[in-house]
């Protein structure tokens, strides 16, 4: 029974340094003074250095990062409205389908739904850019807040709301002051979520960026048929590092925010 309590253990040992050692490979070589991944030669900083005088570079990671803020913003607004409407159609019916097209989206190939950007956006004028890649992003980023937001909104109880109702409170303040704090850990989830989709995307941004735009996952894509330098091993640890510190004041906000409060108020 010991050893079978520590097969899980063991097997999330493997996951993890399968997940991060190439990860830390990457990041190891970004500070190798030599112009290549098969032999370090010695410590040195001359790579990062390189990575903040690229200034097209630089530019290309802030419109990456713009674009899935916006994304995710949007997104996230659109999706809780429609988790809401989904949620309280009163036909069952029609709930079910809406459900089940929300899903087709989710798993539909990056592929497929690129391409049908792109046919759309070529049909109706739209000049392949920052606009077409942020409502493509946008688009893509919607099912997902939705699935996210929904099992949140169906855990709650709707005593809640016939009680706020019945205290006089009006749809609008149910929304704000009952439904919206409810369900905030679910649109906090989306909208994380559908920012780290838009930052990672290749697929459907490949088929929609256009000329004199690019996005990070698009440029690194163009410089792997060249050679791709060690100033991308250090963006890398520069992204690496900035998302683990979020990771983490984010737990360490939810930590002290969900901690019992001992103080008695006078």
């Amino acid at each position: 029974m010991e050893k079978l309590s520590k097969l899980p253990k063991l097997y999330l040992s493997v996951v993890f340094i399968i997940l991060y050692a190439p990860i830390f490979y990457l990041i190891f070589y970004s500070f190798n003074s030599g112009g290549g991944m098969s032999n370090f030669e010695s410590f040195t900083l001359e790579h990062y250095t390189a990575l903040f005088e690229d200034t097209r570079l630089i530019s290309i990671l802030i419109n990456t990062i713009i674009v899935a803020l916006l994304s995710a913003l949007v997104s996230t607004a659109i999706g809780v409205l429609g988790a809401l409407a989904i949620m309280f159609m009163r036909n069952r019916a029609m709930r079910n389908a809406v459900l089940s097209l929300n899903t087709i989206l989710i798993v539909s190939p990056d592929v497929i739904i690129g391409a049908s950007f792109l046919i759309l956006f070529t049909l109706i004028g739209v000049k392949l850019g920052f606009a077409s890649v942020l409502i493509s992003h946008i688009a893509f980023s919607i099912p997902i807040v939705v699935i996210m937001v929904l099992p949140k909104l169906q855990e709650m109880s709707p005593s809640l709301i016939d009680a706020a109702l019945d205290l006089g409170a009006t749809k609008r303040d149910v929304l704000t002051r009952v439904i919206i704090p409810f369900i905030k850990p679910g649109i906090f989830a989306g909208f994380f979520l559908a920012l780290t989709y838009s930052l990672d995307d290749f697929a459907v941004t490949f088929f929609v960026t256009g000329n004199g735009f690019s996005t990070l996952s698009v440029e690194i894509y163009s410089m792997a048929r060249t050679g791709v330098t060690l100033t991308i091993n250090a963006l890398s640890g520069l992204i690496f590092f900035v998302t683990i510190t979020l990771v983490l004041g984010y737990y360490a906000i939810s930590r002290k925010t969900k901690a019992p409060h001992t103080g008695v108020k006078k």
